[in-house]
């Protein structure tokens, strides 16, 4: 009884002081929230409880359902042919540099799965803080196409870690198709009727509504989608994140509604899952031989093939802002653990290399959230002296 108060009460602690020291070190508040939850469940104030651990899978799946409100379909499937050229490109280059990485040094393959995930979950924070960007733009969009492909490539990989290469993997691949075909033929439908009676958006999502009308819908969405997933067996954060991807498309006239959802997660369940993270992590691992090593290099080659794979946009961005674009999806922190998780618990990855891409996933947030800064102030202050010579030889000329 005693151990499960100060369990909620370390929770609550962690929740609330989180952002005062993400201030204080000028870091995103996801990675402290792991390292606190780290340290604190090595100290002894958090441990395993059936409820922390539900509420924790709760908060992952709120995460993903976030992560698909950043992604309007309409505005996807408006992408420039040649954007989503070199979008596809740039996928295959980040897959084939994971073959290559995994065949060299010997690794399994779950690494070539593992190796290009990519997750919008944090390019939306790099949005808040730099506003919009081409690079960001083109960010989100190739983002929202890899993450789709990350997350059903993890469907697939979890059905066949649990149940191996047989029948009931093909069965998983069957039901996923079908379950696509299904939605895409709702989102037909509903792009309809919507169409001829824009009426219907606006009676489900009131724009005057006392009634929250609106959370209320989305979370019936995001409920409906996960059980779906749950009773053809799939993997239940595909169906969260498709469920996101309904609220900005379908109703658009609810501009803040993404980000309503968005305060209740990361004020209170999204904290949970990644306190959760971080006491599953033990400290004492550190000293484990090669742990440092191993993560420090999954981490550079993670960020290096995104910034490789990135100059594919070079003719549309330019070199500074590719590189801000590869770099953006350098950070694949909630992804990462999850399938990093599900790898571990499958038996397919050992404890050093599951505590290496936890600890990867951190270098990665850590490192390129300074980098990106690093980059965008140079960047400012080259813009700021071209300005100032520009309005000098105005002057000189007057």
């Amino acid at each position: 009884m005693h151990d499960n108060v100060t369990l909620i009460i370390t929770i609550a602690l962690i929740i609330v002081f989180s952002p005062f020291f993400a201030k204080l070190l000028r870091l995103p508040t996801t990675p402290i929230e792991i390292i606190l939850g780290s340290i604190l469940g090595y100290i002894g104030f958090l441990h395993d409880e059936h409820l922390f651990e539900i509420v924790a899978e709760i908060g992952f799946l709120y995460l993903m359902f976030i992560a698909g409100t950043e992604i309007n379909l309409k505005n996807v499937l408006k992408t420039p042919a040649a954007t989503m050229k070199r979008v596809m490109f740039y996928l295959i280059i980040l897959y084939a540099f994971a073959i290559i990485f995994s065949l060299y040094f010997k690794l399994g393959n779950i690494f070539i799965i593992l190796l290009p995930l990519i997750s919008v979950g944090l390019v939306a924070t790099l949005s808040k803080e730099y506003g919009k960007t081409p690079w960001l733009d083109i960010s989100m969009t190739a983002g929202g196409i890899g993450e789709v492909v990350s997350i059903a490539i993890l469907t697939v990989t979890s059905a066949g870690l649990q149940s191996g290469l047989g029948l009931d993997l093909i069965k998983t691949i069957i039901s996923l198709s079908a379950f696509l075909i299904l939605m895409f033929f709702i989102f037909r439908v509903m792009q309809l009727i919507f169409w001829w009676f824009p009426e219907v958006s606006k009676a489900l999502m009131p724009e005057e509504d006392n009634q929250e009308q609106d959370i209320r819908l989305s979370i019936a969405i995001f409920l409906l989608l996960v059980g779906s997933m749950l009773y053809l067996n799939l993997e239940l954060a595909f169906g969260a994140f498709l469920a996101g991807i309904f609220i900005p498309t379908f109703f658009e006239h609810k501009n803040e509604l993404p980000e309503k959802l968005a305060s209740f997660g990361f004020g209170f369940l999204i904290p949970i899952f990644f306190i959760h993270i971080g006491s599953s992590f033990d400290l004492s691992a550190l000293a484990m031989d090669g742990l440092i090593y191993k993560s420090a290099l999954i981490a550079l080659a993670m960020i290096c093939m995104r910034v490789v794979a990135s100059l594919v946009f070079v003719n549309k961005l330019g070199l500074i802002d590719s590189i801000l674009m590869g770099l953006s999806h350098s950070m694949p922190l909630t992804l990462l653990i999850a399938m990093a998780t599900l790898a571990f618990t499958a038996k397919s990855i050992d404890q050093l290399h599951y505590y290496a891409f936890i600890l990867a996933a951190l270098f990665q947030v850590i490192s390129v959230m300074i980098i990106i800064k690093l980059i965008h102030l140079q960047k400012l202050k080259k813009q700021t002296k071209q300005k100032k010579s520009t309005k000098q030889k105005k002057q000189n000329l007057v």
